[in-house]
């Protein structure tokens, strides 16, 4: 049998979390008399936590010093996770479910691979840890996208080689990385913003098991 490694982003890919980060640094952003609107969104995909803070600030012209970051994002993640206390299966996005069952019952080896420091939980929260053989998160790792770093520790852990992998990705910063790594890349979303992708779909749903036939052999 052919063992691909399969390894899927979390926020916006697997489970719409994106927006309650999109909440909290909104709430934050007014609190420091800043404009941040969903198009300022789009520049915090797949960065981490810290760059994060650093691009709202550069859009509101504040200067701060590294005690008041500290704080800020402790605030900031504190608001996140006040509202994945009542996440549940209905966060996972259409179409992931079944392509994760096509994917392990066809003997595949998947990972996660996230700059998010709340992965385990919330694949947890959601009931489908079961599917994944690794998880690679913002705590295992110390490079953030487009650096590679979170995709070849996954890999590494899928005992795969990187030409063997297959990343599904929803920021630019992820599929760079993914393509830095010499492994295919797949955008969900946009295909105007994730064009350096390999291949693109709106979301699982256009995703058919033929396609994911093609990938495996």
């Amino acid at each position: 049998m052919n063992k691909k490694a399969f390894i899927f982003d979390l926020d916006g890919v697997i489970v719409d979390t994106a927006k309650y980060h999109f909440l909290a640094w909104q709430k934050l952003a007014q609190e420091l008399g800043i404009e941040f609107t969903p198009e300022h969104n789009e520049e915090l995909k797949g960065v981490s936590r810290v760059r994060s803070l650093d691009i709202i600030l550069e859009l509101g012209g504040v200067t701060a010093s590294q005690e008041d970051k500290n704080k800020w994002l402790i605030e900031k993640n504190e608001d996140y996770l006040s509202y994945l206390v009542t996440i549940d299966e209905s966060e996972i996005l259409p179409g992931v479910l079944p392509v994760l069952k096509y994917l392990k019952d066809n003997g595949q080896l998947i990972a996660l691979g996230s700059a998010s420091k709340n992965a385990r939980p919330i694949l947890e929260k959601t009931g489908i840890m079961h599917y994944f053989d690794a998880v690679v998160d913002g705590n295992d790792v110390s490079n953030a996208k487009p650096d590679p770093e979170v995709f070849l520790q996954a890999a590494r852990l899928l005992n795969s080689t990187n030409e063997n992998a297959i990343v599904f990705e929803d920021s630019v910063a992820g599929i760079q990385a993914a393509n830095i790594a010499n492994m295919i890349s797949i955008g969900i979303g946009e295909a105007s913003i994730l064009h350096e992708a390999q291949y693109n779909f709106k979301d699982f749903t256009y995703i058919d098991f033929a396609f994911l036939d093609a990938l495996i052999h």
